[in-house]
Formats: C-alpha cells, sequence, structure tokens
C-alpha cells in the first residue's frame, strides 16, 4: 500500500493499515507534517476509533475536552447553549476534543517511523503513477531523483489540491465562496470580554460573524475577510487590530502567533475509486470549517477504507467491496455534510430576527426541545452520520 499525503487523514489512515498488517508506505513531499492550525476539533465517533486503536487517551491528554458548543447573537447577546454531556447514554465519548491537527500528525508519523509494518518517506513528491488489473506503477521524486514504486494500491489523502486527484483529471464539483476565510491565533485571554464562554463558539451577525474556539495553546478566531482586499494587507498589524477591535468590542492590542488566509469550498469528487487508486479527504471533498467535520470527515473515510482494504487484502473479499466504500462515504458527505455546513453558515450569517424562515428561529425550537435538541446534538457531533453510514450497502 502506498499512501499519498503525511497530514491528519495520511497518518491515520496509514496507521491503521499498518496495525491491521498491511504493509504501507506514507508519502509526503515535505520535510516534515504540516504545522497548519487550521483544523482543531476532534468528535466523539473520532474518539472511539482512535480508542480502539489505544490512541485516544494520548491524544486526550494533549486537548482541551469540550462538551459544550454555543451559538451566540452578536447583536443581543442570546446564547443557545448545547451540551454533549447529555449524550452519555450514547457517546462514549461526550464531548469535542480540542487539539491541534499537527499534534495528531506528527504524533501518528513517530509511531508510524517505528512501526514494523510502515515506512514514512518525507521530502517524496508523487509525480505520476499507473495501474493494471494487479497493481499500480508509482513515480515519484526524492531530491531531484526519481523513483519508481509499485503497490497493490494507491490512496490520494494529499489535500485540496491533491496530485492524485489531478492526475485522475477528476472534476471537482461544487463552488468556492466568495468571501476569504481569517483566522487568527493568540494567547490572549478571549474569555474575559464575553460571558461563560465555552471552548467553541458561533457568533451570528451578518457582517461580522465570526468563530471563538480554544484550542491548548491558544485561542484561535475565524472572520470573514472582503475577496477583493489584498493578502498582504489583511495579515497586517493595522487590519488584525480592527479584527480585535469588532470582535472583542474594544480598542485593545492583541498580540498573534498564527496568521492565516484561505478560500473555502464546498466539492465532492463523483467517485472516489478508481480501479486501485483511492481517494479519502480533502482530495475527495471539501467544505467550510463552520461544525468541525472536514477533518473528521476525511477521518472517517480512512477508517472506513482501512477496514474494507484489510478484508480484501486478508480474505475472499473482492475488490468490489471498495464500491461499498465510495458509496457510503459520499452519500454522508453530500446528504450530511455538505447540507449541514451550508446551513451552519447560514445560520451564522443571520441577525437572529425571529422568523419563520429563520435558521435561529429553527434553532431556538430545537433548543426548547429535549428530544430534539439531543437528536440535533447527535447529528453535530457526527454520530447518526456513521449510523446512516454503517446503513448503505
Amino acid at each position: 500500500m502506498i499512501v499519498a499525503g503525511g497530514g491528519p487523514v495520511g497518518t491515520f489512515l496509514a496507521f491503521c493499515l499498518a496495525e491491521h498488517g498491511i504493509k504501507t508506505i506514507l508519502l509526503e513531499s515535505a520535510s516534515s507534517c504540516e504545522t497548519d492550525m487550521r483544523a482543531s476539533t476532534f468528535h466523539p465517533p473520532t474518539l472511539k476509533y482512535l480508542d480502539q486503536l489505544g490512541l485516544a487517551e494520548e491524544l486526550i491528554n494533549q486537548g482541551l475536552k469540550a462538551p459544550i458548543f454555543q451559538y451566540r447573537i452578536r447583536a443581543t447577546g442570546e446564547v443557545l447553549e448545547f451540551n454533549l454531556a447529555d449524550l452519555n447514554d450514547k457517546l462514549d465519548f461526550p464531548f469535542r476534543l480540542q487539539c491541534e491537527q499537527h499534534k495528531f500528525s506528527r504524533m501518528l508519523a513517530e509511531k508510524l517511523v517505528n512501526h514494523r509494518n510502515a515506512t514514512v518517506l518525507f521530502n517524496h513528491e508523487l509525480i505520476d503513477f499507473k495501474q493494471d488489473n494487479e497493481s499500480v506503477f508509482v513515480t515519484i521524486r526524492h531530491l531531484g531523483n526519481i523513483k519508481k514504486l509499485n503497490c497493490l494500491f494507491l490512496v490520494g489523502a494529499d489535500g485540496a489540491n491533491s496530485a492524485v486527484r489531478k492526475i485522475l483529471g477528476l472534476g471537482f464539483d461544487g463552488f468556492t465562496y466568495k468571501e476569504k476565510f481569517l483566522t487568527l491565533s493568540t494567547e490572549y485571554n478571549v474569555a474575559k470580554h464575553f460571558e461563560n464562554l465555552s471552548f467553541v463558539n458561533y457568533v451570528s451577525d451578518p457582517r461580522h460573524w465570526f468563530v471563538l474556539l480554544k484550542a491548548p495553546s491558544a485561542w484561535r478566531i475565524l472572520v470573514p475577510v472582503d475577496e477583493k482586499i489584498e493578502d498582504d494587507f489583511i495579515l497586517s498589524d493595522s487590519y488584525i487590530a480592527s479584527v480585535f477591535e469588532k470582535v472583542l468590542k474594544g480598542n485593545k492590542r492583541v498580540d498573534t502567533v498564527h496568521r492565516t488566509i484561505y478560500r473555502v469550498h464546498q466539492r465532492v469528487v463523483n467517485k472516489m475509486t478508481h480501479g486501485r487508486i483511492l481517494l479519502a479527504g480533502d482530495s475527495a471533498h471539501l467544505n467550510n470549517p463552520l461544525g468541525g467535520f472536514g477533518m473528521n470527515g476525511g477521518l472517517h473515510d480512512a477508517w472506513n477504507l482501512a477496514e474494507k482494504l484489510k478484508e480484501i487484502l486478508s480474505s475472499s473479499a473482492k475488490i468490489e467491496l471498495l464500491d461499498r466504500y465510495d458509496r457510503q462515504r459520499r452519500t454522508i458527505m453530500n446528504d450530511f455534510i455538505q447540507a449541514q455546513t451550508i446551513r451552519n453558515k447560514r445560520m451564522i450569517e443571520e441577525s437572529g430576527d425571529k422568523h419563520q424562515e429563520s435558521e435561529w428561529e429553527r434553532m431556538r425550537k430545537i433548543h426548547g426541545d429535549d428530544e430534539e435538541r439531543k437528536k440535533y446534538m447527535l447529528n453535530q457531533s457526527m454520530e447518526q452520520s456513521l449510523i446512516k453510514e454503517r446503513s448503505i450497502r
């Protein structure tokens, strides 16, 4: 097996395969695992998967437990609070774990380096591949030199700009949001500017919505930015100061430890399996970050795919089993994650005014009904999506 991509999904998939006794090579074009702080939320079913591999406790010790998430209206101060502890009869881990994704990737990469069934190759860029009925022949570049490898299956877990997807010549249907997204990380205690702030907060406003998340190393703030503004100006101290002035409602100097601009997409490939070439994570699907579903969806891809590859390589299961992987994971992406993240963005852009079509009005009704609130949290925790996945044959 060869897995392209040393991010969270690639390292997790490689580790799952290695634990299944499958010889696996992990390729990463960079010199080490990424240090991007973009994703920081691990949902309850993801933690359950990690627990089955003996990894949950190690990651939990590096993160913050966040059972509560809040929706807030900027103008009025209204707060709808949801507590995953109410689902402790349904979830083994009734909380989100807030932990920077690079800690997760590096933890797994270190384990892979010493794993008897794994080889990790940094500074190795996949540049081409071909396949026949029995093998995949991969061409890679390492420090200017060309190498050839062959394997039974190749998985592209190499992110939004996936080389594997591009070499396959696949379309990536969907759309790109007009605004840019700016994420800022700061060690400053922004919580003292809000009353009873949780570790996960979505603050609604038609013009200046934002997300506040607490990770172990910093508070992370996500805000939309007009696409017409130049990146250099967005990252300038003066612009960053204006962001904090809006978020904190005051002229307060706040230092940052990390600043990133990125474009946000809602896209899903029309097929995740192409003979012996497979896709997982951002190489196959992209969504906005409101809900923390992107990385977790990719990790759920990895778990599903590893289980099916184990069946194929260790028993009489046929390669056609991979078609079920495609059906299951693309259905979840289209029917759940894409739909829910679009709805989350629509809600956070609202004023919260009461009218029939308001997402906020819908959410108030859900919050006020015990059964509906629990059902909603089961969806937001991603547990319901995996129940649905298992029903797809």
